[in-house]
């Protein structure tokens, strides 16, 4: 049912006044909700790291015993972003469940189309957050869009009880209570906060490799107040999750003028208006990348992120733009450098942009990794084996 159009305006003018949002550090509502019976909050425990986010306060970000929060478009598009971040994770010796009943966030439907409601939004994140908690490991978001939605969503609930009743009653009929995480963590924070642990497992020197970085918009520019600033990154100006990390392993981070841009993927210009997604991401991005700083990648932490600009590149090109530059993951950039193969665990040959003169840069013998994988695909098409083990990616 529409809302009366005297409602509509009253919230606009609150929201407008700054009555609607909340004061300060959140936590103070959520434990206060707690306290009342609303819904149980899902500690952080330890270990974790403290970081800074925009606006001064402390973030714990959980070492390990981690719940992987899949991201759709990553594992249809770019599986090999997942198998990265999971590689990296049980390299460092941090144990993590990969759940089976994970359900999508179904954000793309509510940016895309608008055809979904803030209820059903809500009901989803917290069958999320309640079926993590079932399971004893805290909640670890892979997807940018998911992060920044279900920081929405999470403000949302914390400012209207009839948006939690109505919620409530949706889970009672699934059997699960309303739970609320301590803190809504993105992967590339866990990235972040682990890097120099990464670091210390580095056996390919990235001494001399130049990189331009691409922040995803719903990762810092959704509720901008939950993301991570460091003040020895960009004089604390941009968000620090990604730079932090390559800088840590020794690449160089080249700045470009267009580095606030979207990456063009934007959700629903993506479906109706693809055309202009792909000449924004080439002329907006890659283009001003390539000119301003020549990077020998581009890195970035969103599964639209890498897909649009990676992808994109290829009617660039048909039309002699000055593009051709490889996009991945800062996840698939750490595996890398902590020795991960380029294809049983990276798998890079789902990428679009030509990425073989850069694993050349970093000293790999991409044709003989590939001979490799090519005879695991032998293995499997024979039937000696039914999937790859982390014994067969680490050989």
């Amino acid at each position: 049912m529409t809302a009366p159009v005297d409602v509509v305006l009253r919230k606009k003018e609150r929201f407008e006044r700054g009555t609607e949002r909340l004061p300060g550090d959140f936590h103070e509502e959520l434990f206060r909700l707690e306290e009342e019976g609303e819904w149980i909050v899902d500690r952080v425990r330890e270990p974790y790291v403290e970081v800074p986010t925009k606006y001064g306060r402390t973030k714990k970000i959980p070492k390990a015993h981690l719940w992987h929060h899949k991201s759709c478009g990553q594992c249809g598009h770019i599986p090999g972003y997942s198998t990265s971040i999971f590689w990296v994770m049980r390299k460092l010796g941090y144990d993590y469940h990969d759940p089976r009943d994970q359900t999508s966030c179904t954000a793309w439907n509510y940016y895309a189309s608008a055809t979904s409601n803030s209820t059903a939004q809500a009901a989803v994140a917290l069958r999320n957050f309640a079926a993590a908690r079932e399971t004893g490991y805290f909640p670890l978001i892979h997807c940018g869009t998911s992060y920044g939605h279900y920081k929405e969503v999470r403000e949302e609930l914390l400012l209207h009880p009839e948006l939690r009743q109505q919620v409530r009653d949706i889970l009672a009929k699934l059997g699960k209570p309303l739970v609320m995480p301590e803190e809504i963590v993105h992967y590339s924070e866990w990235f972040y906060a682990m890097r120099q642990e990464i670091a210390a497992h580095q056996v390919r020197n990235f001494d001399g490799i130049a990189v331009t970085v691409h922040p995803a918009c719903h990762y810092y520019k959704l509720v901008e107040g939950d993301a991570i600033y460091d003040p020895d990154i960009y004089g604390g100006q941009r968000t620090a999750v990604v730079t932090g990390l390559a800088e840590a392993l020794g690449a160089e981070v080249r700045s470009y003028s267009t580095w606030f841009d979207c990456c063009g993927f934007g959700f629903r210009h993506i479906l109706v208006q693809r055309d202009f997604t792909r000449s924004f991401a080439t002329q907006r991005k890659i283009e001003v990348m390539k000119e301003e700083a020549d990077p020998d990648v581009v890195l970035t932490h969103d599964t639209g992120c890498v897909t649009t600009l990676d992808k994109s590149q290829f009617a660039a090109r048909a039309h002699d733009r000055n593009v051709g530059v490889p996009v991945m993951s800062e996840a698939q950039f750490a595996a890398l450098a902590m020795g991960a193969h380029p294809y049983r665990v990276c798998q890079l040959h789902w990428h679009s942009a030509d990425y073989r003169p850069f694993l050349e840069r970093m000293g790999i013998d991409w044709e003989a990794a590939w001979a490799e994988f090519e005879a695991d695909v032998k293995r499997l098409e024979r039937g000696e084996i039914e999937f790859l083990t982390w014994e067969d990616v680490d050989a």
